[in-house]
């Protein structure tokens, strides 16, 4: 059985040098910001729900995160209609990255709003990046 491990901490403080520690030790490691940045990009899952939902944010094939983040500012009912289009494609990608690796004995899920998202109770551990103030600020 596959050991899921959750990663998370604040920005500035490690994550993405802790994930490619476990990267270096073999471990698969999925990014659930970089599973975003897949669905918007062309040909993604999210274009065109998301297109649809907000036309000023499909450009070229696949959604413009800054034109996303203006709606996002200018409507405050946005985000959660952009939440319920993407929070199931993000989970569906996740289910699939740990059915891929179903037989290694650890997978790091690399999720930065683990816990306001409560995607806690899904994992069997979870490790919390933290640093001191001076080194987040120089990361």
């Amino acid at each position: 059985m596959t050991y899921l491990l959750g990663l998370t901490g604040s920005i500035g403080m490690g994550k993405s040098t802790t994930a490619q520690m476990f990267r270096d030790l073999g471990v698969p490691v999925w990014d659930a910001d970089a599973a975003v940045h897949r669905l918007y990009a062309p040909g993604g899952a999210a274009v065109s729900p998301v297109g649809h939902a907000f036309p000023s944010a499909h450009v070229d094939g696949g959604i413009d995160r800054a034109a996303l983040k203006q709606v996002l500012a200018a409507d405050s009912t946005a985000l959660d209609q952009l939440e319920a289009i993407v929070h199931p494609l993000v989970a569906a990608a996740r289910q699939a990255f740990i059915a891929e690796h179903r037989d290694a004995p650890i997978v790091l899920l690399d999720i930065p709003l683990l816990f306001e998202n409560g995607y806690e109770n899904q994992m069997d551990g979870v490790a919390v990046v933290t640093t001191d103030a001076e080194t987040q600020r120089s990361g």
